[in-house]
């Protein structure tokens, strides 16, 4: 049976997909307009009806879209295909309506000026000696933080903290980050413990943001020294920074301007690990040199959480990766999952700035 509303909804998702295509070329309009307009508001009205919620409402709606979605295929299969036009009218009626929120609600930070843009950092190639220095210093922050919490340079750092007394510390770090950088203010908290944290374990997520609900989610089975770093990635997720490198380098900031010990930890470990990556790229003999400098306690904590994840390594993995890094390039990620890496670029401007090597 014909429906006017699903032919009129279905044919709305061309429509839309044209006007995203013209928003990838007027990121101006798009940081003036909706991420510094109608997003700020908008994400704050859905975490101000969502964020008093002890549970992931989001979470329900990922479980419900695809029992829909699986019930939609076994009908269509018992029916023997039968009206197969107008359910698939119905399908992309549905599709176009997802798509158009997903956009409205916060996918169009995708295409917002680049942060480093925003933050007045000047957009070029680095030099591997640039990048040299700038691990050096922040291995010597590391190993003193390490050193600072463990009284010994071999014990591994061991978070004390409940995971929902880092969302509120997290908080805090945006509170002391936001007086430094305005634009990177946070209000209205919704940071949850996914109740899919087995399931992001087995693909290799260690969270995610619910662009329909604006709640920042979680896995709370991650190791608790990564913990304050992701938590803080997906409140810069909720506050506009939809692209990942942008997203980790402001995750860096929150968690290195809190005043607590474990989180400045956390912030230099996750700038060591992007630091020493590239820099394993570009010269692996220098990196393997630095790594020597490292305390032991540290590389035991790198080696629980590399243990951590082989543990849950699966032959999905791969597929789950391959279909992430094809959503990235659909928005504007041109390098897909290695756009992460690019937060390197971010953390070599910030120190040069504020260390004035």
């Amino acid at each position: 049976m014909w429906n006017k509303k699903h032919i009129v909804l279905a044919f709305f998702l061309p429509v839309e997909m044209l006007l995203m295509k013209l928003a990838v070329e007027n990121p101006a309009f798009i940081e003036r307009y909706y991420s510094n307009g109608i997003y700020p508001t908008l994400s704050a009205f859905f975490r101000i009806i969502l964020g008093w919620i002890p549970f992931s409402v989001g979470d329900l709606l990922v479980i419900f879209g695809l029992f829909a979605f699986i019930r939609f295929l076994v009908r269509l299969l018992k029916a023997k295909f039968k009206n197969f036009i107008p359910k698939s009218i119905h399908f992309i009626a549905v599709a176009s309506v997802i798509y158009g929120c997903f956009y409205l609600f916060w996918g169009l930070n995708y295409y917002r000026a680049p942060l480093a843009k925003n933050l007045g950092y000047k957009q070029q190639e680095y030099t591997t000696e640039q990048l040299q220095k700038v691990t050096k210093y922040i291995i010597k922050k590391l190993n003193y933080h390490q050193l600072k919490i463990t009284k010994n340079d071999t014990l591994k750092v061991k978070n004390p903290y409940h995971q929902k007394e880092m969302y509120q510390m997290a908080v805090a770090g945006y509170e002391h980050l936001s007086r430094s950088f305005p634009q990177l203010k946070y209000q209205y908290a919704s940071v949850k413990s996914s109740s899919m944290s087995l399931l992001q374990s087995y693909n290799g997520t260690s969270g995610y943001l619910n662009p329909f609900t604006g709640e920042a989610q979680v896995n709370d089975k991650i190791p608790k020294t990564m913990y304050p770093t992701t938590t803080c990635h997906e409140i810069a997720h909720q506050i506009g920074f939809a692209a990942e490198n942008e997203a980790n380098f402001v995750g860096f900031l929150a968690a290195n301007y809190n005043e607590d010990l474990y989180f400045k930890y956390a912030s230099y470990r996750m700038a060591f690990s992007y630091c020493i990556s590239e820099l394993r790229k570009r010269d692996s003999t220098l990196s393997h040199q630095l790594w020597k400098t490292v305390h032991k306690g540290i590389i035991k904590d790198f080696r629980v959480s590399y243990q951590f994840w082989q543990h849950y390594k699966n032959p999905l993995e791969p597929l789950i990766k391959k279909g992430y890094n094809a959503y990235l390039k659909a928005n504007k990620q041109d390098k897909g999952v290695q756009s992460y890496n690019y937060v390197v670029n971010l953390l070599i401007r910030y120190f040069e700035k504020s260390v004035k090597f």
